[in-house]
């Protein structure tokens, strides 16, 4: 496992610095390895887990690693053939093929979970046996093997345009994100937020959404992303006064909020720029501002808690000391982050940005870390570490591409769209309701890339045809894309954060819903509201307008859910602000003035409910 490991590790360092090899060769290759690194560590256990597996379970993954190789090596040898389109199947070629798709299918179940199984499974089935579907559903058919030499042996299916946009733009930013973490940099950095919030009352959940932004960015995995900075964060925020529940949920929050920030957004900015062909610049430009709402909800939130719980400053005392090798840590991450922002800036490709940043955060570790001085065989450790994660991707990914292979055969991304406004009857608002509730459906279990992919592939067709950009329309399914993994029944950030905040997992999903509500209301402001994305229509007065609505709005929305604002709301209050907050999002600007003067009544009549109730006190 750990040769395969270094191997994607390398690889990937190599393709973003020096470019693409054989772009075949490159596609496959590292499908084969990410599954044989998926494969070997369920064989032989993991480095800090041993999986103990069962005789017949050993020889199933045994198998399967057969199967891969021989799969894969098959397509190499028709690599030729493949180019030219002129080419005949044999019985072997199918029964490799089919090998190849099986194994893909079985481990993406065993990593992903069901959800992400039975999407592709279901596409697969579609593509096959949809000419035996009623109604809309109905396709004209197609073979086995036509399914096949288009999933599997063309540059439209698994080896297709995702598994190279992977390859070439986005694990090299995996790979920068395991390296910041396996030299150090995220225990420094953590540090100095902490210092920096220690003289709030939130200090520690304050620490946990800034340092979830920061690395959540660079992480295409949110569950790795909760892990990462919540085993410092979730006992600190306990340690507060929080709750269990609490501390869990606001990481999860943070945690799945960093994908949606720029500059890097878990790398989705860079496959959304080939996916939609507006420029990498412009899509984080208008994914600055929403992005910034979101946090500022959290903030709101903890600030919120803390006052509701009366919560108490930590002394100084407990607070870390500040070392200059932390200075110099964050210092180095902050030089990372800037060579990516400027060398994109200045027209550098997404891969050469990636590479420079993980030469320097390389060449931090050897100079600031004396462990790795030391002993240089922890590079080794951290490349393997690198290369685990990125296989997960991969094969996820790899089984998009299958649903993308079925997709192009079948239109089904269409049929959908037709079936979505057909059920709204053309109204825009309830058709946006089902896309939003099919895009968290569509995007638990899975990591942010191939939830964004497979989304936009069934979902982005339903909002375009009803009128909006194809910027807002993309933005709109990532954020739900986003929001499903803190989203119940599978909510796999509140799954990696229950168990190190010792909360029940459903329990942290429903808090972490409560917390980040007004994230589901942003991507409608998207919408409805495209100067907000600064790109899009932009007008200043238009945009200030929207600023002012979309900050009440979430004001309203966090202190209903809280049940406090300047002191506890009582129910009326709480489902007036609500309603209010809904309300706010109408583009009518009718309902806009009377939503807002609304609001205005809602906030000032509770403080001065709260002042005089203060007065009334002081005279008894």
């Amino acid at each position: 496992m750990a040769i395969a490991a270094v191997a994607i590790t390398l690889i990937a360092i190599y393709t973003a610095g020096f470019g693409v090899f054989d772009e075949a060769f490159l596609r496959g290759g590292t499908i084969a390895l990410g599954i044989l690194v998926a494969l070997f560590a369920s064989l032989f256990g993991s480095d800090d887990e041993q999986v103990k597996r069962s005789f017949w379970g050993q020889a199933t993954d045994v198998a399967l690693i057969f199967a891969i190789v021989l799969s894969i090596s098959n397509f190499f040898i028709l690599y030729e053939d493949l180019q030219t389109g002129l080419f005949e199947l044999s019985t072997f070629d199918l029964f490799s093929g089919w090998l190849g798709v099986v194994v893909i299918l079985e481990m993406t179940r065993r990593l992903f979970g069901l959800p992400l199984f039975l999407v592709t499974a279901g596409a697969l089935f579609y593509c096959i046996f949809g000419d035996y579907l009623p109604w809309i559903f109905e396709h004209a058919g197609f073979s086995a093997e036509q399914a096949l030499s288009v999933i599997w042996f063309s540059f439209d299916g698994i080896f297709g345009r995702a598994i190279a946009v992977v390859t070439n733009f986005i694990l090299i930013f995996i790979v920068f994100g395991a390296i910041l973490d396996g030299v150090g940099a995220g225990q420094s950095v953590l540090k100095l937020v902490f210092r920096l919030t220690r003289r709030f009352k939130g200090g520690p959940a304050y620490a946990a959404v800034v340092s979830s932004a920061v690395f959540g960015t660079l992480s295409g995995s949110v569950a790795a992303n909760v892990v990462g900075t919540g085993v410092f964060t979730i006992p600190m925020t306990k340690s507060r006064g929080f709750s269990a529940r609490f501390a869990g949920a606001i990481e999860a929050a943070a945690s799945s909020g960093g994908q949606i920030m720029p500059p890097v957004m878990g790398a989705v900015a860079f496959i959304m720029a080939d996916v939609t062909g507006i420029p990498y610049l412009t899509i984080c430009l208008a994914a600055l501002v929403p992005a910034l709402f979101f946090y500022s909800s959290l903030f709101c939130a903890v600030g919120l808690q803390a006052a509701k719980q009366d919560i108490k400053l930590a002394p100084v005392k407990d607070e870390d000391s500040i070392t200059a090798y932390d200075y110099r840590f964050a210092g180095a991450l902050g030089i990372a982050l800037s060579a990516i922002v400027f060398l994109l800036v200045t027209g550098s490709s997404p891969a050469l940005a990636g590479f420079v940043a993980v030469i320097i955060s390389l060449a931090s570790g050897f100079i600031l870390n004396p462990e790795f001085r030391r002993d240089p065989l922890q590079f080794l450790i951290v490349l393997i570490k690198a290369g685990r994660s990125c296989a997960t991707i991969i094969v996820a990914v790899a089984a998009i591409g299958v649903v993308i292979g079925a997709m192009n055969m079948t239109g089904l991304g269409l049929r959908f769209a037709s079936l979505i406004l057909a059920a709204s009857e053309n109204n825009v608002l309830l058709s946006l309701f089902f896309v939003m509730a099919g895009c968290l459906i569509l995007g638990m279990g899975m990591p942010t890339v191939p939830a964004y992919l497979i989304i936009v592939l069934v979902m982005g067709s339903a909002i375009e045809s009803m009128g909006f950009s194809t910027l807002t329309v993309h933005l709109f399914v990532v954020y739900y894309g986003v929001l499903s993994s803190i989203t119940p029944p599978v909510a796999l950030a509140a799954y990696a954060a229950a168990p190190i905040s010792g909360s029940k997992p459903m329990e942290t999903a429903i808090e972490a819903i409560r917390i980040a509500l007004p994230g589901f209301v942003i991507p409608f402001f998207i919408i409805f509201n495209p100067s907000i994305t600064l790109v899009e229509g932009f007008s200043a007065l238009t945009f200030i307008w929207v600023s002012i609505r979309l900050t009440t709005a979430v004001w309203l929305i966090t202190t209903s859910l809280l049940a406090f604002d300047a002191g506890v709301l009582p129910l009326w209050q709480r489902i007036l602000r609500f309603a209010t907050a809904i309300a706010l999002i109408a583009p009518i600007p009718v309902v806009e003035i009377l939503s807002f003067i609304t609001a205005l009544f809602c906030i000032g009549y509770q403080r001065i409910f709260r002042q005089r109730h203060a007065a009334t006190k002081i005279n008894l």
